[in-house]
């Protein structure tokens, strides 16, 4: 709802859904009764028009009463003080004005206009398909939802609901236009079943399958659409369908999308290198690791597919006996990290081997390339024990710090954080990791690098209550990503949002778990199965424990999570104390990672609930160098409260 209020105004008004109004800091406003809302319906509907009073009797009630009149400027004078609550008295109202025989409502800020003016916008295809996806995502139900049957609002009911079918459609012709056919098939096809009387949306699908090498799969649609089209609606299909059908089955030149520049460079470079560099060349490793790289930030599929493909090509390195090829190899994956939870940890443990047997091997010297080699170590040991990735770390910042050269130490920097997880409490080391690699990159144009250390920065202020700085810091993080094609970073923006949400004290539990509830909606198929399994969950079970409410029951994928969570689950179901604190008995000493204090307030909670006074006090030593910190907020995504609460409920608890 936020990005309807771009344009700061006071009230905005809602009718695609339940018809509502919302003040400037997005909270619903308290319309009264159905009736007050069916005025002010009413009035939108005349978009700025006067409605005569005689006209709204006439349009709420079959058989008016003898006062509707005088229950009509009731109801007015109501929506008055809701909708202008600070205005003085007896100045004149500025939104739902008196002119002559009736009212008008003066405003632009609906949600459906601003609708209507994103889906007649003209924009290149990749800012129309975000600004129609966003747009989709305002809709609550159907438009004026409680009043759609109503003679007066049915046929702007109508309208909106066919303006919504045409932004589905040109949401999908920029996906197409982006040579994004892949991403706009699931939601054409859901469209066609729902409307199978749109013609555009069959010829849309049937060219998507097309382009994406489904020849017959888009036959099979023009196929079921003629069907559907003469069986059912005595239709027979449009020339432009006929024409598509006759194109696919000859494979016109013209259903491929036109290249753009980029595109007719990349294929010429890729052609030239294919053409020119032998199949066996060395360099083609070094080359690969340079294209999994740029995919490594691309975006889910490019992660997953940078992630399959990393260790073979460190595998197929070390087969050729070169240390020093296999070192360049290992150490040009510079991908920056955030999340200290490994995607693949088999993976990992993979690339620290060979990152190890690299450095053994490689001669005296080659000091850039051992230090990339143990930023690899200390990056890839995140979230184990032992303290080899910390030396790692150490040494590897040392070195570059002693080359001077900026893009390695942004790399030992990174591996620097994954390590700096030691104990409880250490935001302040991870703000300063952040500032210097801002800092740093700004310096040496290294933009993810910039970006890395805003987000570090938005996790350290969110854990230290400085919200305003999170905030600054997400902010540059979104811009920097907006302006790079960094789309991942939008996942932990949006999440860092529900967390700010949950930990403001403004927003109702409910309001926090929707936020929540979206925030994983974003994260899924993100590419990052170490931030998304079991996140979820674990994000709602500390919400419940910051508003003291007993944890969720319903069955949950906790993923790496469920130790910590099953006590105080099994205390929910009204299970026994006794197999609670059973389970509480088998929950290991939560990883040294960007969860630590969370999962270690939530250790302490159930300790609380089960009487376990070893385990209080265990927890109770282990939180209180956090003592002035937000529990959980040092991950940037989910919160259970002030440490210092936790730590006074164990003092409390162990005192008694």
């Amino acid at each position: 709802m936020s990005a309807l209020y771009r344009g700061g105004v006071e009230v905005l008004f809602g009718v695609l859904g339940p018809v509502t109004a919302w003040d400037g800091s997005g909270n619903a406003i308290a319309l009264k009764g159905p009736r007050h809302r069916a005025v002010l319906a009413r009035l939108i509907v005349a978009r700025g028009r006067v409605v005569p009073v005689s006209r709204i009797v006439d349009d709420l009630w079959a058989d008016p009463p003898s006062d509707a009149v005088g229950a009509v400027r009731t109801f007015v004078a109501a929506l008055r003080r809701v909708l202008e609550p600070d205005r003085p008295p007896r100045t004149p109202p500025r939104l739902l004005v008196t002119e002559g025989p009736g009212y008008a409502l003066r405003t632009e800020a609906v949600d459906a206009w601003r609708f209507e003016r994103v889906v007649a916008s003209e924009r290149p295809p990749a800012e129309l398909a975000a600004a129609l996806d966003e747009a989709l995502g305002w809709w609550r139900g159907p438009a004026y939802a409680e009043f759609a049957d109503e003679p007066w609002a049915r046929a702007e009911h109508s309208r909106l609901a066919e303006l919504r079918l045409r932004a589905v459609e040109r949401k999908a012709e920029a996906r197409l236009a982006q040579g994004l056919a892949a991403e706009a098939i699931p939601d054409l096809d859901a469209h066609v079943t729902d409307h199978p009387w749109r013609e555009d949306a069959w010829r849309l699908l049937a060219l998507a399958l097309y382009r994406t090498g489904r020849q017959g799969d888009a036959l099979a649609v023009l196929q079921r659409a003629r069907r559907l089209l003469v069986e059912e609606l005595g239709l027979d299909p449009s020339p432009a369908m006929r024409r598509l059908e006759e194109d696919i089955l000859r494979q016109a030149d013209h259903l491929e999308p036109a290249r753009d520049a980029a595109s007719r460079v990349w294929a010429q470079a890729a052609e030239a290198y294919d053409r020119t560099v032998a199949s066996g060349a060395r360099v083609r490793l070094e080359s690969t690791v340079g294209l999994l790289r740029s995919l490594a930030v691309t975006g889910a599929g490019g992660l997953e597919a940078a992630r399959e493909q990393r260790l073979a090509v460190i595998t197929a390195a070390e087969e050729l006996g070169d240390a020093e090829l296999t070192a360049r190899v290992i150490g040009a994956f510079d991908v920056p990290a955030i999340w200290t939870r490994s995607d693949d940890p088999r993976q990992a443990a993979g690339v620290v081997a060979a990152a190890e047997r690299a450095l053994a091997r490689l001669p005296h010297g080659h000091g850039p390339a051992r230090a990339r080699l143990l930023a690899t170590i200390a990056l890839e040991s995140r979230g184990t024990r032992g303290d080899r990735g910390r030396e790692a770390a150490r040494v590897a910042v040392r070195t570059a710090r002693e080359l001077d050269d900026p893009a390695l130490l942004a790399f030992a920097l990174n591996g620097a954080f994954m390590q700096a997880f030691d104990r409880a409490g250490l935001a302040p080391r991870r703000d300063e990791i952040g500032a210097e690699l801002v800092d740093l990159s700004a310096r040496g144009d290294l933009s993810s690098y910039e970006v890395l250390g805003h987000l570090i920065r938005l996790q350290a202020r969110g854990a230290l209550g400085d919200f305003g700085g999170a905030d600054r810091h997400a902010a540059a993080a979104d811009d920097l990503a907006e302006r790079h094609e960094r789309p991942l970073v939008g996942v932990f923006t949006t999440w860092y949002r529900a967390l700010r949400l949950a930990a403001s004290g403004a927003a109702s539990f409910e309001e926090a778990e929707g936020a929540y509830r979206d925030a994983a909606a974003r994260m899924r198929g993100c590419g990052m199965p170490g931030l998304e399994g079991g996140l979820p969950p674990l994000a709602l079970l500390c919400l419940r424990v910051q508003h003291r409410r007993p944890a969720q029951t319903e069955p949950a994928d906790w993923g790496p999570y469920l130790p910590w969570a099953r006590p105080l689950v099994l205390l929910a179901r009204g299970r026994a104390p006794g197999e609670a604190a059973a389970a509480l008995r088998d929950v290991p000493d939560p990883p040294r990672d960007l969860l630590f204090e969370a999962l270690w307030c939530l250790t302490a909670q159930a300790a609380i609930a089960v009487g376990d006074h070893a385990a209080m006090r265990r927890a109770h030593d282990e939180l209180v160098p956090a003592a002035g910190e937000l529990a959980g907020a040092q991950s940037g995504l989910l919160t259970l409260g002030p440490v210092s609460r936790h730590l006074d409920d164990l003092a409390a608890a162990l005192t008694a």
